[in-house]
C-alpha cells in the first residue's frame, strides 16, 4: 500500500487545483451525485456520501452546490446527467493491477478514452473481474508524523477507537480502518488532540508489486493519464515504489520533467 499512498500524497502536492478547478468540482459532483443515489441523502448514514461532502467543502465547494448534487442523486431535483458509476480494470507494466473507477454518462465514450490509455501508455484494458478481487474496501486516514509527539499514544487511540491497523508510511501514518469505521475513528482521533491530515474511503491491495524507478515512471504515468480522463474519479493499483524511488520522481515532477 505505502507505494500508492506516497504517489497519492504526491500528487496531491502537485496538483495545479485553481487551473484545474473546473474538472476537480464536476468529478466531486458526480462522486457526490453517484453517492447519493446509492446509499440516501443523509451524510451520518451514508459514509461515502459524508466523504464525498468533505471532499467537497475541503475543495471549497459552494454548499449550494453540494446541496444541489444530494437532491439529484435522491431524485428530489430531476435533470441533469444519467449518471451510472463503472469499474475498468486491466494491467499495467510489469503486471501491476489497476481498477478504475468510473462515473458517466457515456459508457462507450469512457471505454473508449480508457482503452486508448491503456493501451498508449503501456497497459492492457483486462475483462470484468481480472483485478478486482485483489483490492480490499477500506477507510484510509492519514497522519503527518509531524504532529504526533508519542506513537504509541497514537497506535493506542487508534485501536481504541476501532481501527484494524497503523502503518508507517515515512513521513506518514496511515491508520486502516472498515470503511463503515471511517468517520467514527476520525472523530476519535480528533476529540483526542491529533491532528488529521486527510481521511477517504478507498480500497487497499492484498498484496502489492515492487518497482524499480523505471518501471515506476512507466506505471505512474499511466495511472496519471486514466486519472486526467474528465470520467475518471479514482484509480487503484497494487504497485510498491521504495522511497528513494519515490523520492527521484517526486523531484522529476516537482521540475516538470
Amino acid at each position: 500500500m505505502s507505494g500508492h499512498s506516497k504517489w497519492a500524497q504526491i500528487k496531491h502536492k502537485k496538483a495545479k487545483v485553481d487551473a484545474r478547478r473546473g474538472q476537480l468540482f464536476s468529478k466531486l459532483i458526480r462522486e457526490i451525485t453517484i453517492a447519493a443515489r446509492l446509499g440516501g441523502g443523509n451524510p451520518e448514514d451514508n459514509p461515502r456520501l459524508r466523504s464525498a461532502i468533505e471532499a467537497a467543502k475541503a475543495a471549497n465547494m459552494p454548499k449550494e452546490n453540494i446541496e444541489r448534487a444530494i437532491k439529484r442523486g435522491t431524485g428530489e431535483l430531476g435533470g441533469g446527467e444519467a449518471l451510472e458509476e463503472v469499474y475498468y480494470e486491466g494491467y499495467g507494466p510489469n503486471g501491476v493491477a489497476l481498477l478504475v473507477k468510473v462515473v458517466t454518462d457515456n459508457r462507450n465514450r469512457t471505454t473508449a478514452a480508457i482503452r486508448h490509455v491503456f493501451s498508449k501508455y503501456g497497459g492492457n484494458l483486462g475483462s470484468a473481474g481480472c483485478v478486482a478481487w485483489m483490492f480490499q474496501d477500506k477507510g484510509l486516514i492519514y497522519i503527518d508524523k509531524s504532529n504526533v509527539t508519542d506513537e504509541d499514544t497514537l497506535l493506542g487511540l487508534a485501536l481504541e477507537a476501532g481501527a484494524e491497523d497503523v502503518r508507517d508510511e515515512g513521513d506518514t501514518f496511515a491508520i486502516v480502518t472498515a470503511p463503515q469505521e471511517l468517520h467514527q475513528v476520525k472523530e476519535f482521533l480528533v476529540e483526542h488532540g491529533v491532528e488529521v491530515k486527510s481521511a477517504e474511503l478507498t480500497k487497499i491491495p492484498q498484496s502489492t508489486i515492487k518497482l524499480d524507478e523505471a518501471t515506476a515512471f512507466k506505471v505512474l504515468r499511466l495511472v496519471e493519464k486514466l486519472e486526467e480522463l474528465d470520467d475518471v474519479q479514482q484509480v487503484y493499483a497494487n504497485f510498491d515504489i521504495p522511497d528513494e524511488v519515490m523520492h527521484k520522481i517526486a523531484e522529476s515532477m516537482a521540475a516538470g520533467v
